[in-house]
C-alpha cells in the first residue's frame, strides 16, 4: 500500500511540472512586457521565453518542446497584445529544433553544460529569423542590417541571458 501511495505522489509532483512551467512562461511573459524594455541596447532585448521553451525541450523531449514553444508564443503574443500567432509560429519551430538536443539519460547534464548554450543560440537565431521574417516590412530595413540586427544581435543577447540558468544548473549538478 505504501508503494502504492508514493507512487501517486511521484505522479502527482510529475504532472504539476506542466503547471509550473506555465506558471513561469506567464511570469516570464510579464517581466519582458514590463522590465525588458530598462536593458534593451538599440531596441534588442533578451528573449526569456526562448531559453524556457529551450530549458523545457531538453528535459522532456521534442513533442513537448513544440507544445510548450506554441504556448509560449500564444501567450506572448496575448500578453504583449502582438499579432497573434507570429510567437507561437517562432517559437513552435524553436522548440522543435530544440528537442534535438534531448537525450534521455542526460538532459540534466545537457542543462548545465555548454550544449545548453549551444541550443539557444540555434533556437533563438531561428526563432527571430523566423519571427522578424513576418514582422518587419521589406523596405524598412536592407537584407544585411536586418540579419546582423536581428539575427545575429538579437540571437547573442538571448544568449547572455541564457548564461545564468546554466550556470545555476550546473553549480547544482556539482553539489549532488
Amino acid at each position: 500500500m505504501a508503494d502504492y501511495a508514493e507512487q501517486s505522489i511521484a505522479q502527482t509532483w510529475y504532472n504539476l511540472r506542466f503547471v509550473i512551467y506555465g506558471i513561469i512562461a506567464l511570469l516570464l511573459s510579464v517581466v519582458h512586457v514590463v522590465f525588458l524594455n530598462l536593458v534593451s541596447v538599440g531596441g534588442i532585448t533578451p528573449d526569456l521565453l526562448i531559453i524556457l521553451v529551450v530549458w523545457i525541450a531538453i528535459r522532456e523531449g521534442q513533442f513537448i518542446g513544440i507544445l510548450a514553444g506554441f504556448g509560449c508564443g500564444l501567450l506572448f503574443d496575448i500578453v504583449s497584445l502582438d499579432v497573434l500567432g507570429t510567437n507561437a509560429l517562432a517559437k513552435t519551430f524553436a522548440g522543435f529544433a530544440a528537442g534535438y538536443f534531448f537525450k534521455e539519460k542526460n538532459n540534466e547534464l545537457t542543462l548545465g553544460s555548454l550544449k545548453f548554450i549551444i541550443a539557444v543560440i540555434i533556437c533563438a537565431f531561428i526563432h527571430n529569423i523566423i519571427y522578424f521574417f513576418f514582422y518587419l516590412r521589406p523596405t524598412e530595413i536592407n537584407f544585411s542590417g536586418f540579419f546582423f540586427r536581428y539575427g545575429i544581435a538579437s540571437t547573442l543577447y538571448t544568449t547572455v541571458a541564457a548564461l545564468f540558468p546554466m550556470l545555476v544548473k550546473s553549480r547544482n549538478t556539482e553539489t549532488r
